[in-house]
């Protein structure tokens, strides 16, 4: 299984996934702005990475400030500078957040600069090494929901790729696998930028996981001609009445999926869930650069003056969701009431 960060040494090695599948090359980040801009380039991309990212930086950050006289200030400007990479992940402020609230109550009790950045180490190890146990316990629980020979489709890379290790979304299908029961994976390529192609294939194949590639617009049909008996796919963020953001296309895929009367789940650990927003309508969206669908590594496939609308994610509303699988188990209708319910079970652990 491919990973995608190594903390070594002080420097955070990130795999570089704008160059799979054809090549694995690590970014050394010795500086938390490296880290941004592998954030906002999507070299390291997936709302639980970036969050893993993001508090490994805050490491990098405190260490560039540790002579500040005003360190907490500046940390703080730190964390602030890291959310600002991409908008609609919460997984990013939820860990910059983090990190610099363990700051604050250790500067409170009077810790050094340095001794504050070997905990805030500690604390991003942490982070790192419980996404993993929290990827695999997903994995239980969703393959249990799972029928017996599954045939599911995803869309863009919810996996190993996307997260410390083992995956949401392809988390769920590993463990499915293991058991024995996953007949075959249909993954989206996901436009613009094919993470479905590019990674979630290139992921499942590497792991010996039956996968079959089809484009956005052959995930109705499959649906119709394949036997598709489950859908399954990542989040960046949930609200708390369980409208879920995710890569651009979920939408669609969660409405052809009621059309066909196929399950439509959300694989997420609780870190994803922003329990502030009382609805989708909330979540930001992040709009990329015309250039990523006019072109593709540097090819141009469009007029070069044509207008382009590029939104990153969508919202599917939580009506259209079968279950959202967690850490703490399958989190069905009523959404808001059982999100209330795991809110107050998560504090115990966060």
């Amino acid at each position: 299984m491919v990973e995608t960060m190594h903390w070594q040494q002080g420097v955070l090695e990130l795999l570089d996934q704008t160059h799979l599948p054809q090549e694995c090359i690590f970014i050394a980040c010795r500086d938390y702005e490296r880290v941004k801009l592998a954030i906002q380039r999507l070299e390291v991309r997936g709302a639980p990475a970036i969050g893993a990212a993001a508090a490994f930086a805050m490491v990098l950050g405190a260490r560039q400030l540790a002579d500040k006289p005003d360190f907490l200030g500046a940390l703080n400007a730190v964390r602030a500078d890291l959310i600002s990479a991409r908008p609609t992940a919460v997984n990013l402020s939820w860990a910059a957040d983090k990190q610099y609230q363990l700051a604050v109550k250790l500067h409170e009790q009077d810790y050094a600069p340095y001794k504050i950045i070997g905990e805030l180490e500690k604390a991003a190890v942490k982070i790192y090494n419980e996404d993993i146990a929290r990827n695999k316990k997903m994995g239980e629980y969703g393959a249990a929901v799972l029928p017996q020979d599954a045939v599911v489709l995803t869309h863009c890379n919810a996996g190993a790729l996307a997260t410390c290790g083992w995956g949401t979304a392809l988390g769920v299908l590993r463990t499915a696998h293991s058991q024995g029961k996953l007949r075959m994976v249909y993954a989206d390529e996901t436009r613009p930028l094919l993470q479905g192609a590019r990674l979630t294939a290139y992921e499942l194949a590497e792991d010996d996981l039956p996968v079959t590639l089809i484009t956005d617009n052959m995930a109705a049909w499959t649906m119709k001609t394949k036997g598709v008996n489950a859908v399954i796919v990542g989040a960046d963020r949930i609200a708390a009445n369980g409208d879920a953001a995710n890569k651009i296309g979920t939408y669609g895929v969660a409405l052809a999926a009621k059309a066909h009367g196929i399950p439509f789940y959300i694989a997420a650990p609780v870190s994803t869930f922003d329990f502030t927003l009382t609805s989708g309508e909330q979540i930001p969206i992040e709009e990329r650069a015309a250039e990523e669908v006019k072109s593709f590594r540097s090819e141009q496939t469009a007029p070069a003056g044509v207008d382009v609308f590029n939104p990153a994610f969508d919202v599917t509303p939580s009506e259209l969701i079968a279950g959202i699988i967690t850490e703490y188990g399958v989190i069905r209708a009523p959404y808001i009431e059982n999100i209330q319910e795991l809110q107050k079970q998560s504090k115990e652990d966060f």
